[in-house]
């Protein structure tokens, strides 16, 4: 056979085994026949590269590594759903349905909200372009990885061009596989699905992308009236037959009543679906009235997002343990009967304190009530008193350090262990000096921390800088590569020249935070000018109390502290304030008030942050009336509706780049 027809028939087969396995779980071939037709097809593809095509089923796996995403804008807004909280919100959404149609009853279609990263897909001539919601009106081409998501067809039979919009998720066993391989490497643990999916689609490698089982529903065929469909039900159907994967849970309700009776029976199953949901989808069936209920300037009229409210699950308190802190506080913490909540499984949450404990009566062996707040943070809720068999354990805060022996000391509602020499403040000082916010060294997580303290190749924060003495026996440990170390070491030596404010922040000064230390730094330029500050000079700054004047003073005055900052400088460590101080001043955003919102692209929220400050602009973390700029990255989020509604002026991270170069 023709070598080219021979990979259009392979192409169209594999395309129609991914739809059986991934859309309908129903293959209609083994995996070793599926495998044997790729690898008729991958061979025929390196014989005539031609023939190779980005959407080919062979480059399901991924492979491709770009520089960047590139920028496009949707021809149509990706708008944003209105929020309902309760059934009150619903009822007032379906009484001005009725009231703008003239009519007694509404039919709508009820859709799972699914936790994952909008996605809009474009096939045209014979084409498909991904491109991610960004703000609404720009998104970026992700087509690369979105194409590895195996349940998505690479082709359509249809002439004319379609745009179909949906979520990509990770299941709920794709992200339990990844954090357990993270946790095996000493990476940071994705907190949920949704920061999995987001993460795994921005991936610039493509192959990161592929390995990360991610999946996908869609459900608006944005252009459904081009091919005389009517109904939203309708267009989804015909979705299904051209081998999309659309969600089965969805269902048609005749007015509020089933609109809410189907809120509550998910309510229910949310916990069993292999999926994260935050909510119900409810729209009008009819499209034809769309623009007849018409559109306010960030949602449409006709769709409304019903929000869960936090989940809240029982699960036993089996004990209480502590943990120390570089400032030698200590927090007990519930060890918990594993339990999925919003999304992931929970077996430990803080306590915060004594009197926290005292006030919650809590005791060890309570069933406990749990929620994540924000959906993110494990936190107890209250005991369930009447589950209790007089078995419970009366809860005693410990009198010495669990982990030099050391007695407490209570200041306020908190305990403290004072002992400089405690291995486990000395861990934490190293864990916050390699932190994001301090020296930012990629790869010096807690577990890595931890894995070289006791190993013996660091004690303190100074010998951070002398590990590549170490680098054969870390290559000998599990999990660590000639990669991994290298990449280790490289950001090791590339925070030897961060700007002053990071190291200050980084050596734990008592009472100095992140914002502080920038303060700090721009006023005194070096450490050196710094360390010889009085009280009295330093209690006259703003955002400087008597409290943090009295630490930074102690600081400097304790030999051993000005003795590891002299040893940092040995090595190579930057003490010196790197602030554009001479650009500030004429600079677009001097004196400006600033937020961020949503992901930047190019950079990183903290180093977009860091940028502004260094031109002399106020960055907060709320829109207000003083507010002069919000810049707006993928996925914003409340604070650019803020913005709209105040009239406060928006940056595209494009126009934010302009600016700033």
């Amino acid at each position: 056979m023709d070598p080219k027809a021979r990979v259009e028939e392979l192409s169209k087969l594999l395309e129609q085994y991914n739809y059986e396995y991934y859309v309908l779980d129903n293959p209609s071939v083994n995996d070793a026949e599926y495998d044997r037709l790729m690898q008729e097809l991958i061979s025929l593809e390196k014989q005539c590269p031609e023939l190779l095509s980005p959407l080919s089923p062979s480059q399901r796996v991924g492979g491709m590594v770009q520089d960047e995403f590139k920028k496009i804008q949707h021809k149509r807004m990706m708008l944003s759903l209105a929020n309902a909280f309760n059934n009150e919100d619903l009822r007032d959404f379906d009484k001005k349905i009725q009231d703008l149609l003239g009519i007694d009853e509404v039919e709508y279609m009820c859709e799972m909200k699914i936790d994952g990263l909008g996605m809009s897909l474009i096939y045209h001539h014979n084409l498909l372009y991904a491109v991610t919601r960004g703000d609404g009106v720009t998104g970026e081409d992700v087509t690369s990885n979105v194409i590895t998501i195996k349940s998505i067809p690479s082709h359509i039979d249809l002439p004319e061009e379609y745009e179909i919009r949906g979520e990509v998720f990770m299941p709920k066993k794709s992200l339990e596989k990844l954090n357990a391989e993270r946790e095996v490497t000493g990476e940071p643990l994705f907190a949920n699905a949704r920061n999995a999916a987001a993460g795994s689609i921005r991936q610039l490698d493509s192959s990161i992308a592929a390995s990360r089982g991610l999946d996908a529903f869609w459900y608006y065929v944005v252009n459904a009236k081009d091919f005389g469909i009517q109904y939203h039900s309708d267009a989804l159907n015909m979705a299904t037959k051209l081998g999309f994967k659309t969600n089965p849970e969805r269902r048609i309700c005749h007015g509020i009543d089933e609109v809410i009776a189907y809120i509550e029976e998910y309510t229910e199953k949310r916990p069993s679906l292999s999926y994260d949901i935050d909510g119900i989808v409810i729209k009008v069936n009819d499209m034809k009235v769309y623009d007849k209920l018409g559109y306010t300037s960030k949602t449409p009229r006709w769709a409304i997002a019903y929000k869960f409210p936090p989940e809240e699950v029982i699960t036993k308190l089996t004990n209480i343990i502590y943990t120390v802190g570089r400032t030698g506080k200590i927090t007990p913490n519930a060890v918990l009967e594993p339990v999925r909540v919003a999304g992931s499984l929970v077996q430990r949450a803080t306590l915060h304190n004594e009197d926290f404990i005292h006030d919650k009566d809590l005791k060890i062996g309570d069933y406990v009530v749990i929620r994540k707040a924000g959906d993110v943070i494990p936190e107890v809720v209250r005991p369930v008193k009447e589950r209790r068999t007089g078995t419970e354990i009366e809860y005693q805060m410990i009198t010495n350090c669990p982990v030099c022996g050391a007695p407490l000391v209570r200041k306020d509602a908190m305990h403290f262990c004072i002992n400089p020499s405690c291995d486990a403040r000395k861990i934490e000082g190293i864990i916050h000096y390699s932190s994001r916010n301090a020296m930012d060294i990629d790869g010096m997580g807690e577990k890595v921390v931890e894995q070289f303290f006791n190993q013996g190749f660091i004690r303190s924060i100074c010998d951070i800088y002398d590990l590549a003495n170490y680098r054969d026996q870390i290559i000998a440990l599990d999990g660590w590569k000639d990669k991994s170390i290298d990449n280790l070491l490289t950001a090791i030596e590339n925070s030897k020249a961060n700007s002053l404010e990071r190291v200050l922040f980084g050596l734990g000064i008592k009472e100095v935070g992140a914002k502080t230390a920038k303060v700090l730094s721009r006023i005194y330029k070096d450490i050196d000018t710094l360390s010889k500050a009085t009280y009295e000079e330093l209690v006259e700054i703003p955002d400087v109390g008597p409290i943090l004047a009295k630490s930074l003073v102690n600081f400097f005055a304790n030999e051993e502290n000005v003795q590891m900052i002299n040893t940092l400088k040995e090595k190579g460590v930057n003490f010196e304030f790197k602030g554009v101080t001479s650009k500030a001043a004429d600079s677009y955003f001097s004196g400006k008030t600033c937020v961020l919102t949503g992901t930047l692209s190019s950079m990183g929220r903290s180093k977009a942050t860091e940028i502004l400050e260094s031109l002399g602009a106020k960055v907060t973390g709320s829109v207000s009336k003083a507010t002069d700029y919000v810049i707006v990255g993928e996925d914003a989020g409340s604070k650019l509706d803020k913005a709209r509604e105040l009239g406060v002026r928006t940056l595209t991270e494009d126009e934010f780049l302009a600016f700033i170069k």
